[in-house]
């Protein structure tokens, strides 16, 4: 005999109604005191969005815009890392410097001309990681002067150093609840600290 399936109700969408923003299991609110791996977008669980070195910049831009990023990871065929490009290298004066130089036009720039290459990217351990806080992530990020960090574990199955996760000081003044600037004008820690205290 059949098995018999029941028609369940539906309901009116009520007006307002957002769509769910999938976090990675990441909480809200944190504070400074947090451990690090909250602010972490874990490539384990979430999908690495990724370009290839010859996509033009523009097209990269907008691909940053639909998967709602600031950064993509530049990978070969072979899904090797080869560079990280940001926002900021496409928006900035990255582009302007290399049209003034190279004498071709902004729609012939590609990821490869502007990005990071792989040898000028430092990462953090995820052994560190497991063992600082939120606030030692944004000390870093801002020292250093930089938007992202990519934190670098190892294969379980062949011990290579393998990109784990993401930083990010947008999603983490996000999830603290105040801007932090990483570039620009200079906030101090205290400042920092003041913002989450007002």
């Amino acid at each position: 005999m059949p098995e018999r399936y029941s028609r369940l109700t539906t309901h009116a969408l009520p007006a307002g109604t957002p769509v769910f923003r999938y976090m990675q299991g990441l909480p809200d609110k944190v504070t400074m005191k947090d451990p690090a791996i909250d602010v972490m977008t874990d490539l384990r669980r979430v999908k690495a969005i990724t370009v290839e070195p010859g996509l033009s910049i523009d097209a990269a831009l907008q691909k940053m815009g639909m998967a709602e990023v600031r950064s993509l990871v530049v990978v070969d065929t072979a899904a090797t890392v080869i560079g990280l490009i940001t926002v900021r290298d496409i928006t900035g004066e990255k582009p302007i410097n290399y049209t003034s130089l190279e004498r071709v036009p902004r729609s012939e720039i590609r990821v490869e001309d502007v990005m990071t290459p792989q040898h000028q990217i430092e990462v953090l351990s995820m052994e560190d990681v497991y063992r600082c806080r939120v606030g030692d992530i944004v000390t870093t990020l801002r020292e250093a002067g930089r938007q992202h960090a990519l934190v670098l574990d190892r294969d379980a199955a062949t011990r290579k150093p393998v990109v784990r996760g993401i930083f990010s000081i947008t999603q983490i003044g996000n999830q603290l609840g105040v801007v932090i600037e990483a570039s620009g004008r200079v906030q101090s820690f205290a400042e920092v600290e003041a913002l989450l205290a007002g």
